[in-house]
């Protein structure tokens, strides 16, 4: 069981986690980051929302999860926002806190027409993060501001740390998005990326995830519905 959450927090909290991961029972994995708008200018104060927290938690099963936002102190905060559950797919790549995971999930695969959702995490190599703003910033508007996509988001723990995360209303619309092959401006962006990447690393480490949506639980900037509806439960 996999969840990622959204939630507005007081800064100060925001920044603690960021420097201390709350610990829980069933907790098997987390990564507290601090919201960062897509595509935004490199110096600006949106590469760094400290009242918006993200989290994505590896869980034991959904009964940790359940308990955790019933009686965590951070849990109830986040109760209080935009979640979704997930079950994991697809691996690329590797981060070392995961390195358990198979390339792919004994579950049955993705069909092109089932709503998807997707996360990187990368641990930066710092000489790189020029190359990495300069062929990065594009993919951000790329993702942004597609029309597959009903939610995308990055992310980032300073120094090294820095994840996307993107929910697509099919898996055909992110498998085009990748591949150069949607009908948007500039659509080889994030094709051009992962060549420049596979010829020099931007990071230490780097994952891509790709989760199924099993139900989405909150409002996250007044909007629910976030996850497009496919035979899911809503909280």
């Amino acid at each position: 069981m996999y969840s990622f959450h959204l939630a507005t927090l007081d800064p100060q909290i925001t920044a603690g986690l960021l420097l201390r991961a709350p610990t829980a029972p069933g907790l098997r994995h987390v990564e507290c980051l601090a919201g960062m708008r897509l595509g935004a200018p490199v110096v600006s104060p949106d590469r760094l929302q400290l009242r918006r927290l993200a989290v994505f938690a590896r869980w034991q099963d959904e009964a940790a999860l359940e308990t955790f936002l019933d009686q965590h102190g951070l849990g109830r905060q986040l109760a209080g926002g935009w979640h979704v559950r997930m079950e994991f797919l697809r691996r690329w790549g590797r981060v070392s806190e995961l390195s358990d995971l198979p390339q792919r999930a004994s579950a049955s695969p993705a069909t092109p027409e089932e709503p998807v959702v997707a996360v990187t995490l990368a641990r930066m190599r710092l000489p790189e993060l020029p190359r990495f703003l300069h062929w990065g910033r594009p993919v951000e508007r790329l993702v942004r501001d597609h029309p597959g996509a009903t939610l995308a988001m990055a992310a980032i723990r300073p120094l090294r740390t820095v994840s996307t995360f993107s929910v697509w209303r099919t898996t055909r619309d992110m498998v085009q998005m990748v591949h150069g092959h949607s009908g948007v401006e500039a659509p080889v962006r994030h094709r051009d990326a992962m060549v420049e990447r596979e010829r020099r690393d931007f990071h230490h480490e780097f994952t891509t995830l790709r989760f199924r949506p099993l139900s989405e639980h909150g409002r996250w900037e007044g909007r629910t519905g976030i996850v497009p509806c496919h035979d899911q439960r809503r909280g």
